[in-house]
């Protein structure tokens, strides 16, 4: 099956063809720093499998890896070992991430457990928040789906 993705601002985009909806969490330090977060959630796929309609960014995270982005808007877009055959895609930069299942975790002992399971805190939604509304209506006319 073919999944689409792409950055935030739209410069970057890409379709990969996967077999799956499998994904995983990694929490190592390299990726808590790229990212600005706890984990990322990453899908792997042969890199083949990977149809960039126009080219990301790249920047060599350490002397084994490297990963793509978006110059302009900074999306990390994935990762990719140096001498790999595989690409690991930024589940958040998929058109529809809802599908895809976190089956493992990765780099564990990074790993931030008070994190780690949030369901239980109390949640907003941001498209019913008034401050924000008002700033996507005063801004551009309507609230982002």
């Amino acid at each position: 099956m073919l999944v689409n993705g792409g950055c935030q601002c739209g410069k970057i985009r890409f379709s990969a063809k996967i077999n799956n909806f499998d994904a995983y969490l990694c929490h190592c330090r390299m990726c808590q720093r790229a990212t600005g977060n706890v984990s990322i959630a990453f899908k792997n796929l042969p890199i083949q499998n990977v149809d960039w309609l126009s080219e990301p960014n790249w920047f060599k995270s350490s002397p084994i890896a490297h990963r793509a982005f978006c110059r302009d808007c900074g999306t990390p877009l994935g990762f990719r070992f140096i001498d790999g055959d595989n690409i690991d895609i930024t589940v958040g930069s998929l058109d529809d991430p809802s599908k895809f299942i976190p089956t493992s975790n990765f780099g564990i002992e990074s790993k931030l457990n008070a994190w780690e399971n949030t369901a239980h805190l109390p949640g907003t939604r941001a498209d019913e928040w008034e401050p924000t509304v008002k700033r996507w209506i005063q801004a551009v006319g309507e609230v982002p789906k």
